[in-house]
């Protein structure tokens, strides 16, 4: 059977909220919320991909210079 526990709903400024107790934390900072019904799920986030950060970046409109290849050389250890 899955955990269930009792928790109270209370207003916090123009929202509504709860807090989580502590066996039910999730992990990371982000989460999504759904409503399927009359329940009410809320799920960890997918951490977002490098991917999906870069492409919230602006386009760069400048030219930039050729760059020269550069030798390789050896490494001592």
């Amino acid at each position: 059977m899955a955990l269930a526990r009792h928790v109270k709903i209370f207003k916090n400024g123009k929202n509504q909220a709860v807090r989580i107790p502590r066996q039910f934390e999730l992990p990371g900072e982000d989460a999504i919320m759904r409503k399927e019904g009359k329940r009410l799920i809320i799920e960890p986030a997918a951490p977002k991909s490098l991917l999906e950060i870069l492409a919230t970046l602006p386009a760069l409109d400048d030219d930039f210079p050729p760059i020269n290849e550069l030798e390789l050389s050896a490494v001592e250890i």
